[in-house]
């Protein structure tokens, strides 16, 4: 059996964290095409202009600039065409008020940074195993 790859945003304003998924992929061995935006705004663009293929899983940031995490939420849930897309936030924001508006916003994850990179790159490959069981 072949497996599908699975389109993924990442949602994110700094370049080190980019950076960072970027090799615990392929640390995993993670084959995903991951296409990223520096921002709420950029990511709903990237959407609704269709430049990337529509993605299974979105990786989003809470604090970025013009557009912040959970706006992106709240637009993206009222979109018929994106609202199904699997959400995972990964943020520094340990505020008991962001972790309910995102959960609030169905999103399947929340991941606080920093981690270590090592427990980063246990993360992204339990993140994996759930990415290919939604392909199932």
């Amino acid at each position: 059996m072949t497996q599908r790859l699975v389109n993924i945003l990442l949602v994110e304003d700094d370049e080190v964290d980019v950076m960072n998924v970027k090799r615990a992929f392929s640390k995993n061995n993670i084959k995903n095409p991951l296409y990223v935006a520096g921002n709420g705004v950029e990511a709903l663009e990237m959407l609704d202009d269709k430049i990337i293929p529509l993605p299974k899983i979105i990786i989003l940031d809470i604090n970025m600039p013009k557009m912040n995490g959970i706006e992106f939420l709240k637009v993206l849930r009222e979109n018929e065409r994106l609202k199904n897309i699997s959400v995972f936030v990964m943020t520094t924001s340990n505020e008991d008020s962001d972790k309910i508006k995102a959960y609030n916003l169905n999103v399947a994850g929340y991941i606080l940074k920093p981690l270590s990179f090592e427990k980063f790159v246990v993360s992204v490959s339990t993140l994996n195993n759930f990415w290919q069981l939604c392909e199932m």
